[in-house]
């Protein structure tokens, strides 16, 4: 029997936990509420959350300074994190992004947009299992077993910069556009900024270490992975 997916819900406002709650609940999902980062730490070691949704503004540790401590925890850097916060502007956004949250929702938001992105982001975490392995230069990754490695070494990557390279790699030299990767690597952008994929590129690339200068900007056009770019 399949098991509903656990949501922690790391929210300090009592009556907005139980409105995301109740709305998960019946929408297949097993929600538990932290509501602080004292409380979201214990269920975390308790038991793995399958998403975590962080409210921006805690007392105590802020979402930001949560965000960015289970990204260095090798048990929890996986666990994808969706930042709730009511900071509109871009450098906000970017700066929950940059923090380690794979999405961001700006408050107020219907209870179909989070759903929607709660989704999204879920699938992003699963890679796609399966395929051919394939291989730029010294760049190889194998989507199977969900592994990377230059130059015979291995390297982390995230779900979604596992995802992003994937397709970079499979269509390597070909120059994409962000809204082109939007919709091969995110599937249903509609919520989703383009500003988004330069944070994933700036991700994928901090990963890759050595191999990152593969990973060429076209300016005005996109992104490219190319075997001209290595040492």
């Amino acid at each position: 029997m399949k098991t509903s997916p656990r949501v922690l819900i790391v929210e300090d406002e009592p009556a907005i936990a139980e409105l995301l709650s109740v709305n998960l609940r019946h929408n297949g999902f097993t929600p538990i509420w932290a509501e602080d980062g004292a409380a979201a730490q214990r269920e975390i070691e308790a038991q793995l959350p399958d998403l975590i949704l962080l409210d921006w503004m805690l007392p105590g540790q802020s979402g930001l300074q949560l965000a960015r401590k289970w990204r260095l925890d090798a048990r929890s850097k996986a666990i994808p994190i969706l930042m709730l916060t009511a900071r509109g502007d871009e450098p906000d956004k970017v700066a929950g992004l940059d923090a380690g949250a794979d999405d961001y929702i700006t408050k107020p938001f219907s209870t179909q947009e989070l759903l929607a992105r709660i989704r999204a982001v879920l699938r992003r975490r699963s890679p796609e299992h399966g395929g051919e392995s394939v291989s730029v230069g010294s760049l190889h990754l194998d989507p199977a077993t969900h592994r990377v490695s230059y130059a015979g070494q291995p390297l982390k990557l995230g779900p979604t910069e596992f995802k992003l390279l994937h397709h970079l790699m499979r269509h390597a030299e070909r120059v994409h556009s962000r809204a082109q990767l939007l919709d091969k690597v995110w599937g249903d952008h509609v919520y989703i900024e383009e500003r988004t994929v330069d944070v994933h590129v700036k991700r994928l690339r901090e990963a890759l270490g050595e191999a990152a200068v593969m990973v060429e900007t076209v300016r005005g056009a996109g992104y490219r992975v190319t075997a001209q770019g290595q040492a």
